[in-house]
């Protein structure tokens, strides 16, 4: 039996911030496109991105979402797609967390003291 492979977004605000970008300017049609290719791409292959270790996982989204596992997945222009993987024996689904930009990553996951 094949599993059904879907892709949502873990709130409704962020569905609504990705759906903003296609109306927005340049940079943000341009980057609303990337993360829809993203998620093509998560629907075809769910572990297409990098995983996070798990000791690397931001404590605010385990705290916050009760998540397990954290997936990366790189844009163009810097630009970093966090997900993670829900899976029961009929479904998988990636969930995206957010975008952020490099700098903003890096930032998140204490890369860079600022």
């Amino acid at each position: 039996m094949t599993r059904e492979i879907h892709v949502a977004f873990i709130e409704e605000k962020l569905k609504k911030a990705f759906d903003k970008l296609k109306k927005g300017k340049f940079e943000d049609r341009q980057l609303y496109h990337f993360i829809d290719r993203a998620m093509d791409d998560l629907k075809a292959n769910p572990t297409c991105g990098i995983q996070i270790p798990s000791k690397l996982i931001p404590k605010e989204y385990i705290k916050k979402y009760k998540i397990s596992n954290l997936w990366k997945y790189d844009l163009p222009n810097a630009w970093r797609l966090l997900y993670t993987i829900k899976a029961n024996e009929v479904l998988i689904v990636s969930v995206v967390i957010e975008w952020l930009s490099h700098k903003d990553y890096e930032k998140r996951f204490k890369y860079k003291k600022r």
